[in-house]
């Protein structure tokens, strides 16, 4: 295929880098301009969704996402797609698959979990909404860039399994960093701690999987100083998003509202920012009961 791939940052360039790898013909345009190998370079977002099969873009929220669109929906061909896999609202990602619908495009969204090394690996899953028409379109290029893509449903329906799925991600680390500052406290060995818990009913992905204790279950961020794999910006960001979509469809989420708060506390007003969003542990472990 030939594919236009706007945003070409630390999850775009490797995405398009696989593209390329697998034979397909990719033009590119980022605002930094960035140079991907491989991948031939545009002046604008038109010139790299001129002649396009498909336009992917991978962008940082949804008022950019529709004023590319807004550049990009002109210059695309009659039954052309544009797959958006950012992580932006659900309003836009309906909005701009209308507008790209009554130009005769294809649109899917299709946000992605992940994380950078998924992407440089070609392991990400996408969630993706749209028509099947379109989603049938995306789907070989998916499993380029990734190893699982679920068709959710209609326009926006990528975007509030993304928004769901962190929400849930974002309240259950909280948790598991309050038990094991709780554990700590209690006198609790860390690893009699995560024994039992990994094997019994508090079992989750960031106790098994990503466990937020240094030296504790299998290698995680905290191994690493928490460097971030997942950034506690980024889960503000998508904490933000549920926030903001359970407003618009009336919708009562009050831990998702309280995991919104304590993030921002954490990243805005502590020491949270450019950490992984598993240091919340190492702050619970300071404080005291308030």
């Amino acid at each position: 295929m030939k594919i236009g791939f706007i945003g070409l940052g630390n999850m775009g360039a490797p995405m398009a880098a696989n593209l390329v790898t697998a034979g397909h013909k990719v033009t590119g345009f980022d605002t930094m301009d960035v140079a991907v190998d491989g991948v031939a370079k545009a002046a604008s977002a038109a010139e790299a969704a001129t002649g396009a099969d498909v336009v992917i873009t991978m962008l940082p929220n949804g008022a950019i996402l529709r004023t590319v669109a807004a550049e990009v929906i002109p210059a695309m061909t009659t039954g052309a797609a544009l797959v958006d896999c950012s992580t932006v609202d659900v309003d836009s990602a309906r909005a701009v698959a209308a507008d790209a619908e009554a130009a005769g495009l294809l649109a899917v969204d299709a946000p992605v979990s992940g994380g950078i090394g998924g992407a440089a690996a070609g392991t990400l899953t996408f969630m993706a909404g749209g028509s099947d028409a379109g989603f049938a379109k995306a789907e070989p290029l998916f499993d380029i860039m990734g190893q699982k893509a679920v068709h959710c449903g209609s326009s926006g329906s990528g975007q509030a399994a993304k928004i769901c799925n962190n929400m849930i991600l974002g309240i259950t680390m909280i948790g598991t960093c309050e038990a094991f500052a709780l554990a700590d406290k209690l006198g609790l060995d860390r690893q009699k701690m995560f024994d039992v818990v990994s094997t019994s009913s508090g079992y989750s992905w960031t106790m098994n999987a990503y466990c937020p204790a240094p030296g504790v279950g299998p290698q995680s961020p905290a191994d690493n100083n928490y460097q971030p794999g997942f950034a506690a910006d980024l889960m503000l960001k998508d904490l933000r998003l549920s926030q903001q979509a359970a407003e618009s469809a009336d919708a009562d989420t009050p831990m998702g509202a309280l995991a919104q708060a304590l993030y921002a506390t954490f990243v805005e007003k502590e020491d949270g920012a450019g950490r992984d969003f598993s240091a919340m542990l190492p702050r619970f472990e300071k404080r005291g009961r308030d």
